[in-house]
């Protein structure tokens, strides 16, 4: 039974240890994990802070494509969806950040392409 459990406990922490390489083992070389993790970290920390960008960008290219009141109306709605969804994924990104991952928004920060809607992976 002792064995058992030293057995599974040493599978577990070889697993654990070998998480982060495993990980990267997508991610070109030029890239260390550290460069990964302090990368998500920084665009988490903006856009959890910047999130609320997406509203007036969103009105303003709902208005410049379809006309102000279109903007006034879907362009809000569209911005408030973005801004949720910019904010929330800013704070998984930080809550995450040791996981190197690819950027799930689409330009990476709200003030990239700002001519161009936010996407998500």
């Amino acid at each position: 039974m002792k064995t058992k459990t030293s057995i599974t406990c040493i599978f577990m922490a070889a697993a654990l240890y070998m998480l982060p390489q495993v990980a990267m083992a997508g991610q070109s070389a030029a890239q260390s994990y550290p460069a990964v993790t302090s990368g998500k970290l920084v665009s988490g920390v903006a856009n959890a802070a910047t999130g609320f960008v997406e509203l007036p960008k969103n009105i303003r290219l709902s208005s410049q494509q379809h006309g102000v009141a279109y903007g006034l109306t879907i362009g809000v709605l569209t911005g408030v969806l973005h801004t949720v969804g910019r904010t929330v994924v800013g704070a998984l990104d930080v809550a995450t950040f040791l996981i190197p991952t690819q950027p799930t928004v689409r330009a990476p920060y709200v003030w990239q392409d700002f001519d161009k809607e936010t996407t998500y992976n």
